[in-house]
């Protein structure tokens, strides 16, 4: 099994190496003719289950994914047997970080802030380590407007352009820093609405997709409660996913899930940029309340925390999770939006908290992704003038 694994990533290797589209289409043209692609199909089945089985963590997990680029019969076997977050709890290919989160824990994730640049790095956590070297997810690159602010997400940590093929999505504040509205670069799922931009445009004359319409897609608007008073505590937030039917976090229920990216690029896995090790350190804005959002949408709000007299403090228990007071620091369950609250009321969707100086964990669960996750935790980072 070890020589077969050192044999499909040394040719990984040499392909990894060719750059361009011309060779990477007459790879996949003629990958099907090769070797490779006439072993029995039994036989090939049980040796790639046998490395889907083995490797459950990165970065040995790295085989399962060079299988995938071998060929597009071991691409499609390799895709069928790889299952998603929800019931693997693992992020394999690029498209996990699109996918729900699992259902029966939180999957652990940090983030890095660097400050001379204004760029975050999201990074799986490969031990139960409060800081580890991680695996890299999605980079989000800050960017001020006179109006508002955009946080730009990206698949590749050294290019995060609207216009680039490794665009995922953002995220977009008003001037106060008081709402904002998380943007998916492809159609997350039936139904929902391209909002056209300039950055639409540009995205367009780059002819990502000849598919689907490249654009952004409004999935979720969070909104922080303004501080007018100015008393103390934490801020309070709240979140509608739009895509995301509140019925999902119930027994049975499902919530929508991506199956590909439609950019051209991305479909060929040897330039994808979610397989590099970790890096160096305008839309109409919902200006008012959120009252236009679709019926039956999950609604996020943070956890209510406990103040502690000894500690003079509010506290939340994250769990040893976080390790540092800050008001950036957040829980998010869902609201019992005109019905009774249950059990799956009390379930943390996603938490969020300081660690060190430009250190911060974030762990995720089912219904919510990687990408909205991260666009929700970049949110905490803007700047609020009427919040504190």
């Amino acid at each position: 099994m070890s020589a077969i694994r050192n044999m499909i990533i040394r040719s990984r290797s040499h392909r990894v190496v060719q750059e361009g589209p011309a060779p990477e289409a007459e790879e996949w043209r003629g990958g099907d003719t090769s070797s490779w692609a006439n072993m029995p199909q039994e036989l090939l089945r049980e040796v790639l289950l046998r490395i889907e089985a083995s490797e459950s963590s990165w970065p040995p997990r790295k085989s399962v994914v060079a299988c995938a680029g071998v060929c597009r019969t071991w691409r499609h076997i390799t895709k069928d047997l790889v299952k998603v977050p929800e019931l693997s709890g693992r992020l394999t290919f690029p498209i996990s970080v699109k996918q729900p989160g699992p259902r029966d824990f939180l999957l652990q994730c940090f983030i890095k802030r660097c400050r001379s640049t204004q760029t975050y790095y999201l990074y799986l956590s490969l031990t139960n380590a409060l800081a580890d070297d991680g695996k890299f997810l999605l980079a989000a690159r800050k960017c001020r407007r006179p109006t508002f602010t955009d946080y730009i997400i990206s698949l590749d940590a050294d290019n995060m352009s609207k216009g680039s093929s490794t665009y995922v999505g953002k995220l977009r504040s008003n001037f106060w820093g008081t709402k904002f509205t998380v943007f998916d670069g492809q159609l997350p799922h039936a139904g929902a609405k391209m909002t056209k931009s300039r950055s639409t445009r540009l995205v367009n004359l780059k002819q990502v997709s000849p598919r689907v319409p490249a654009g952004n897609y409004p999935v979720a608007h969070l909104s922080y409660e303004l501080n007018v008073l100015g008393s103390r505590g934490p801020r309070r937030m709240q979140c509608v996913m739009d895509g995301i039917p509140a019925t999902s976090i119930q027994p049975g229920g499902v919530a929508p899930t991506q199956t590909e990216f439609s950019h051209h690029s991305v479909d060929f896995f040897p330039s994808l940029p979610f397989f590099l090790s970790k890096p160096n350190c305008a839309e109409n804005f919902l200006s008012g309340p959120l009252s236009s959002q679709k019926d039956g949408a999950l609604v996020l709000k943070n956890k209510a925390p406990r103040w502690h007299e000894q500690l003079q403090c509010w506290c939340l228990n994250f769990h040893g999770r976080v390790t540092v007071a800050s008001v950036k620091n957040f829980q998010l369950v869902a609201s019992p939006e005109n019905g009774p609250a249950g059990p799956e009321h009390e379930k943390i969707i996603l938490q969020f908290g300081k660690v060190g100086k430009d250190l911060f964990t974030m762990d995720y669960r089912y219904p919510v992704s990687a990408f909205q996750a991260f666009a929700i935790c970049l949110s905490s980072f803007d700047t609020k003038i009427a919040c504190e």
